[in-house]
């Protein structure tokens, strides 16, 4: 069975590069176009991994990894941040909500896959 994957950002291109990178690795991708949607779909899936962008204008990426690390049905699903944000203030926010990785914009698929493999295999 594959591994699920939730991927979490505003823009649709991101969204769709992911996806097809992951997809064609094997694994099984929903996507979400933000936080409220992504909180939304794990109220009925559970997940392996989720990436999610930082900048997103309902609910930013740190508030979504808060929210997803308060909840007992994924408060352990590893997450990591994709972002253009490279700023160490930013990673530290984001460690400290309980982010799992951090990834900075733009990435190759190798690289995106490397992440993910390490991650969950």
């Amino acid at each position: 069975m594959a591994k699920k994957i939730l991927v979490v950002d505003d823009s649709a291109v991101i969204r769709q590069v992911e996806e097809t990178v992951l997809a064609k690795a094997g694994y099984e991708v929903v996507s979400a176009n933000g936080g409220k949607e992504a909180m939304a779909k794990m109220e009925t899936a559970a997940f392996n991994l989720i990436l999610t962008d930082l900048n997103m204008p309902d609910v930013d990426g740190v508030t979504l990894i808060k929210q997803v690390r308060a909840s007992a049905k994924h408060r352990l699903t590893p997450m990591v941040m994709i972002t253009t944000e490279s700023k160490d203030s930013k990673k530290q926010e984001g460690k400290a909500a309980g982010a799992t990785a951090w990834m900075v914009k733009p990435f190759t698929p190798e690289q995106l896959l490397s992440v993910v493999k390490r991650i969950i295999g």
